[in-house]
């Protein structure tokens, strides 16, 4: 745990660094001009780098066991490949095993695709470059990048395509995702979600939406009865054996608080973040996945494609308070989340790091 610690101190710095040697510079949406924040790049690529060699090189943390043997125990012809689930995964293992047999080029090369695009991503849209950082650490989800591979490497190539998102360009859009699907089909998801969040924030569709999810809680059984039935001959028919609980509320907790004050500060934070309407809307479907998935850990999975919206989100909020305030929100979130990383990491799950070639 003592480099998992080490890599949440560097990234911190460096992007904390990086925002404050940042320029400024006016950016219009529509009629609305706002203020955007472009952190130092060579700063950025520091804490970017942190984090790929802290998850590229380790060799252990969730499924990363059964990748490697996967890596190791299988030739990837095209016949394996063209016969497997997501054949982009089964490709992107075929050339690198044409450079190498060690499983941790795969390991690496999954490390670095996910991370770069992610901090890219969140240098382009965040406000306060080093809070999106931090939360991706402490709230759990660089964790995950190294326990689902597939589904965060999905879940980084369609985060993406937030710009056609907001653009309107629905093509780019549906190309980028049918591109991450190949990759984890689950990223199809994203798809009908086009639709869904391009209406501002707050409106009767956002009411549906937490309607719905409170709903699906409420007659969880008879839902999971349809929504099993409907995949069982698919390749996540399995999961209808899938039985490890639920979420904690804690954690649904964590994901509404943002929400929340995003809903209080509603009217400045749309004067000065005009694009925040489908970000919200984004991090409202995390919220109503993650209120679901108190019933059912599998729905979790979802947050993995939300969550990263939320990064965002969460880097507007501080601003959303009075200017005398905003140190105060500032650093009550930083020690908000390390309690919550500290619990979630060393108390509930008990994470402990291992590497061949970080060691501390």
């Amino acid at each position: 745990m003592a480099i998992l610690w080490m890599n949440l101190a560097l990234v911190f710095i460096f992007s904390f660094f990086a925002r404050y040697a940042s320029t400024s510079a006016v950016t219009t949406v529509g009629a609305a001009p706002y203020t955007t924040i472009k952190p130092n790049r060579l700063l950025m690529l520091g804490a970017m780098a942190v984090l790929v060699l802290v998850s590229g090189l380790r060799s252990n943390i969730g499924d990363t066991f059964n990748y490697r043997n996967i890596y190791v125990d299988n030739e990837f012809t095209w016949e394996y490949v063209l016969g497997e689930k997501d054949i982009g995964f089964g490709i992107l293992q075929m050339l690198l095993k044409q450079l190498s047999a060690d499983p941790q080029i795969m390991i690496f090369t999954s490390a670095l695709i996910t991370n770069v695009l992610i901090v890219f991503v969140l240098y382009k849209y965040s406000r306060m470059f080093e809070l999106s950082l931090f939360v991706y650490i402490t709230g759990g989800l660089f964790l995950v990048s190294m326990n689902g591979i597939r589904q965060t490497l999905a879940a980084a190539i369609a985060f993406t395509a937030l710009k056609y998102l907001i653009d309107g360009s629905w093509k780019k859009y549906m190309l980028a995702v049918i591109f991450a699907s190949l990759f984890h089909q689950s990223a199809l998801v994203l798809i009908p979600i086009y639709f869904i969040v391009r209406f501002k924030a707050w409106s009767k569709a956002t009411v549906a939406l937490v309607l719905l999810s409170i709903v699906i809680v409420i007659g969880f059984e008879q839902f999971s009865s349809v929504l099993f039935s409907a995949i069982e001959d698919t390749q996540y028919g399995a999961y209808k054996e899938f039985d490890e609980g639920g979420a904690s509320t804690i954690r649904v907790a964590v994901t509404a608080v943002p929400l929340l004050i995003a809903y209080l500060g509603r009217e400045k934070l749309k004067r000065i973040f005009p694009l925040s309407d489908i970000i919200v809307n984004l991090a409202l479907l995390n919220l109503v996945f993650m209120i679901v998935s108190t019933q059912s850990w599998i729905f979790a999975r979802f947050s993995i494609y939300f969550g990263l919206y939320q990064l965002i989100l969460i880097s507007w909020v501080v601003k959303l308070f009075r200017e005398k305030d905003q140190k105060f929100v500032y650093f009550g979130i930083i020690v908000c989340y390390l309690f919550y990383y500290y619990y979630e990491s060393v108390v509930s799950l008990g994470i402990l790091y291992k590497s061949n070639y970080l060691i501390w």
